[in-house]
């Protein structure tokens, strides 16, 4: 099992998460202290862990009104990207883990996903509309490379003629540019490429196994190419510490390809307040109470206002001036608000063999 530590993990490299602080339904933590040996503990290096997981379903429903969809699929659970801001960390509470290191080393595959799409799909009672995918974890995390999972659901949308909308950091989707760009010409994908700093640096600190901003803008030209239609996503803004690039962002997406662009202001439900601010101390200690300070502006004086309508963009003059910002930027640009809707009359399960077939 893994261990519940508040401790700072020196072995952690290229983890963003500064320690392994429970979850909020253990009665029980952990703690590493020091015993006064002055023997160094030649510990390992915390390594990536996947196990299997067999759902009964795997399209979930979603009744929030400010979201834009209403299904989702999640091939995995976890995220070995390590955003330290990302706000899915606490649904790895509910599987008895940390929202912490937990969260970017103990990953859940769901093998069985494909299958189970292909089922939920020829039911006679589904109706086809968006199903979104990369909206909590993210199906291009490197662990795809090795199961495949996202490139098989794809294969299942696309002979379906299911329309996708997808959202990733990971540069692993330009292997499924085959898929995605025929499908792209028939209006059945479209894809979100999130870029939160150009600045190596705050993006290796912040997100330390996503690929480099350059090369995310690299993807973004090549799914344009092949025809299927991006958004730039400068999301989360962090106040005080990325803010400042709103406009270089999305200049650097729209010469890219991307037609379209939105926003989200950073937010810390849950765990993921105590993480990020343990994260800041360790990794911008002249800016952290700043930052704070901002982003408690953002939302009523709190770490984080989850009400519907302003959890996303913040308020206060603050909000409103990044808000406006981004809107005349884009206007500059020619970027839309979104990317135009995708077609779910072409929806039509494939004749399995057995089938009888139409005389029509």
């Amino acid at each position: 099992m893994p261990q519940n530590t508040h401790t700072a993990d020196p072995n952690a490299r290229g983890r963003a998460a500064q320690s392994n602080r429970p979850g909020r339904f253990e009665r029980f933590d952990r703690d590493r202290v020091d015993d006064g040996w002055e023997i160094a503990e030649d510990l390992p290096s915390v390594r990536t862990e996947v196990s299997l997981e067999t759902p009964c379903k795997i399209i979930t429903r979603n009744t929030s009104p400010d979201i834009s969809f209403d299904r989702s699929i999640n091939p995995y659970r976890g995220c070995e990207h390590g955003c330290i801001y990302c706000f899915a960390r606490p649904t790895h509470a509910y599987l008895g883990m940390s929202p912490g290191l937990d969260f970017e080393t103990q990953l859940i595959a769901r093998p069985n996903a494909p299958d189970l799409l292909a089922k939920e799909l020829r039911a006679k009672s589904y109706v086809p509309k968006v199903i979104a995918i990369g909206t909590n974890t993210d199906p291009y995390q490197p662990i795809e490379k090795e199961h495949r999972i996202m490139r098989r659901c794809l294969e299942v949308l696309r002979d379906f003629n299911h329309p996708v909308g997808i959202v990733t950091k990971g540069t692993l989707i330009e292997r499924d540019i085959d898929i995605l760009g025929g499908m792209g010409q028939r209006g059945l994908v479209r894809v979100g490429i999130s870029v939160t700093t150009l600045d190596p640096k705050i993006s290796r600190a912040m997100e330390p196994r996503v690929p480099h901003p350059k090369r995310r803008l690299k993807t973004i030209q090549r799914l344009t190419d092949a025809g299927c239609p991006v958004r730039i996503m400068t999301s989360p803004v962090v106040p005080g510490l990325t803010d400042h690039e709103i406009e270089a962002i999305l200049q650097a997406g729209a010469d890219a390809g991307a037609i379209a662009a939105s926003w989200i202001m950073l937010r810390l439900p849950r765990e993921v307040a105590p993480l990020f601010i343990e994260w800041l101390a360790a990794a911008f200690p002249d800016r952290a109470a700043r930052v704070m300070a901002r982003v408690r502006e953002t939302h009523g004086g709190q770490n984080y206002d989850p009400n519907w309508g302003q959890r996303m963009t913040g308020q206060g003059k603050y909000a409103q001036l990044i808000a406006h910002r981004f809107a005349l930027q884009c206007k500059r640009l020619g970027l839309a608000s979104k990317l135009p809707d995708l077609r779910c009359d072409l929806f039509a399960p494939p004749p399995r063999r057995g089938d009888q077939l139409s005389l029509f």
